[in-house]
């Protein structure tokens, strides 16, 4: 039970470096750049107190420049999950009855680290190792990880705040209890923010974790566990391993003390996980919290009454800033034929002005895809768009891994409306779109509601509000984070809580109080001052 609500600093959101010419912030990134560049470091993983080192070493490259090495990680084993497992929940006692003050101020200094002295360090780890370029990294890697930690303070005190009413010679009270047992932080690559969040916002609330992060941020990932060493976040609240996927499920999900998993990656690696915890379900303590933003199909859908150019800049920018690699890009788009020869002007001419490169150089908009795999499967989905009479590459197309993993950002008239690349996800720098005529904008929303099996996110232009209305009510179960004449990316912390239904997650919208409260167990508390000490009711007693 908290001893007292005290005010907390404001949660606000982060401003934004430019980085634009002649900026001393730009200076500074560029320096740290070339710092970072410069060497070869030692990652070893991070449980309870120690620094583990097994000398099974991996390498970390850039996407943009594979055969440059940053340094090595050392990757374990199914031991070094169950020390991770063992070391959080010796950790436990004490950090779920450390007063929440003092878990708020570790977690705020976390905020103040990241946006001030680690900034720079945070931003080029993520620059380097996960090919953002400059301001892609800013927005996530220094603005969004602050704000996630602000925010959920802010948003745990308000959950401590609510109480429920007491009657005379009554107190109720609530307590929000920390889960029994561990839980299990799943990260992926694409965001830093995101890896940070997942393990700390169980961890705020009292809960201690085993966190494994993507093989391919795992640079980023020990730049954060740094910063979350600094800030004083002690051994064993948060446990960071290197494993392979199966080693961690064997060992994690068959312990009894398994209370939670906090996942952001794949719809099929969800549903794998979720299956696993229900066939093991009676070995745990208690029933298992399951909370995970996975796969999106996301859309664009352009009214005729819309402006062409708001649409072509929307296209541009929500399908292919970081590669398309947000689970929240537009990979489709449904636009009017009255509408499409100039959409498609506007937007070849966007592409002709892109500038597709390594982080380093900050006039790159355009970046590398993330690993060999991801490349292959984008190359060969063009490859098939090419020689298919259903398909039409009518921007981009070009790829190249010589150096590193580019993908030109390419666009794809589908012929028909189920094909393939309308439907399933790619997570890369490829939009499909479907011309649909201008008298069958109800068949073609049919068709956008039954294509997909996501919900995460969509965006709809119209110059009308009639439409817009139309649209908003008919497509309300396609998205859970819906935009109206924008583009479907770019979430902000505390504005639009993100995540969404069906094939793309349980919905707990990270930034919010809505994800904090997955992460306690409410216990309602009773107390009577003047209990009675007579059975009898008073109607039973004689006149």
């Amino acid at each position: 039970m908290p001893k007292g609500i005290y005010n907390v600093p404001a949660a606000t959101n982060e401003p934004i470096f430019s980085y634009a010419p002649g900026t001393p912030e730009r200076a500074e990134l560029q320096a740290t750049l070339k710092k970072l560049r410069s060497e070869v470091i030692d990652v070893p993983m991070y449980i309870g107190n120690e620094e583990v080192r097994t000398g099974n070493l991996f390498a970390m490259t850039p996407p943009h420049d594979h055969k440059h090495v940053l340094g090595h990680y050392h990757q374990g084993g199914k031991e070094h999950v169950q020390m991770a497992i063992d070391a959080a929940l010796a950790a436990k006692p004490a950090w779920e009855n450390l007063a929440w003050e003092h878990r708020a101020s570790i977690f705020l200094k976390a905020a103040e680290l990241i946006s001030g002295p680690y900034r720079m360090k945070l931003n080029a780890a993520t620059m380097l190792g996960q090919s953002k370029n400059a301001f892609q990294a800013e927005i996530d890697s220094a603005c969004e990880i602050a704000d996630f930690l602000r925010f959920n303070v802010q948003y745990m005190t308000e959950i401590y705040k609510q109480q429920p009413m007491s009657s005379k010679g009554v107190w109720n009270r609530v307590e929000q209890r920390p889960l029994e047992g561990f839980i299990f932080a799943l990260t992926p690559f694409n965001f830093t923010a995101i890896a940070g969040n997942l393990p700390t916002a169980p961890a705020m609330m009292g809960n201690t974790v085993v966190w494994k992060p993507s093989k391919t941020a795992v640079y980023s990932a020990q730049v954060l566990m740094e910063v979350f060493k600094k800030a004083g976040v002690p051994d064993g609240v948060i446990n960071l391993v290197y494993v392979s996927g199966p080693a961690a499920a064997d060992v994690i999900f068959n312990s009894p003390d398994f209370a939670g998993i906090h996942f952001t990656g794949s719809t099929g690696v969800f549903q794998d996980i979720w299956k696993t915890i229900g066939n093991n379900i009676h070995k745990y303590k208690s029933y298992p919290r399951i909370v995970g933003e996975t796969g999106g199909k996301d859309y664009i859908f352009m009214h005729p009454t819309a402006d062409a150019k708001e649409v072509a800049t929307g296209i541009t920018r929500g399908a292919f800033e970081y590669q398309g690699q947000k689970c929240s890009a537009a990979s489709r788009a449904y636009i009017p034929a009255s509408k499409w020869d100039e959409v498609l002007k506007m937007v070849q001419e966007d592409l002709a002005k892109i500038k597709t490169g390594g982080t380093e150089d900050f006039t790159n908009f355009h970046n590398a895809v993330i690993d060999e795999t991801t490349f292959d499967k984008l190359a060969s989905a063009i490859d098939d768009a090419k020689a298919s009479p259903d398909a039409e590459i009518v921007a981009g197309g070009e790829y190249d891994k010589s150096v590193g993993y580019f993908i030109k950002p390419t666009v794809i008239q589908a012929k028909k409306a189920d094909y393939i690349t309308m439907e399933e996800e790619l997570f890369g720098p490829i939009i499909t779109i479907f011309v649909y005529e201008d008298d069958k904008v109800d068949e073609t929303l049919d068709i956008l509601d039954q294509t997909s099996i996501y919900a995460l996110t969509g965006a709809i232009f119209a110059g009308c509000r009639y439409a817009i209305e139309k649209l908003v009510k008919r497509l309300t179960h396609t998205a859970g984070n819906f935009y109206i004449n924008d583009k479907p990316t770019g979430a902000v912390v505390g504005q639009q809580p993100f995540g969404g239904g069906r094939g793309s997650g349980t919905n707990d919208k990270a930034g919010s109080m809505i994800n904090l409260l997955r992460w306690v167990s409410p216990r309602t508390i009773k107390e009577s001052f003047v209990p009675p000490v007579d059975y009898m009711y008073p109607n039973f007693k004689e006149d």
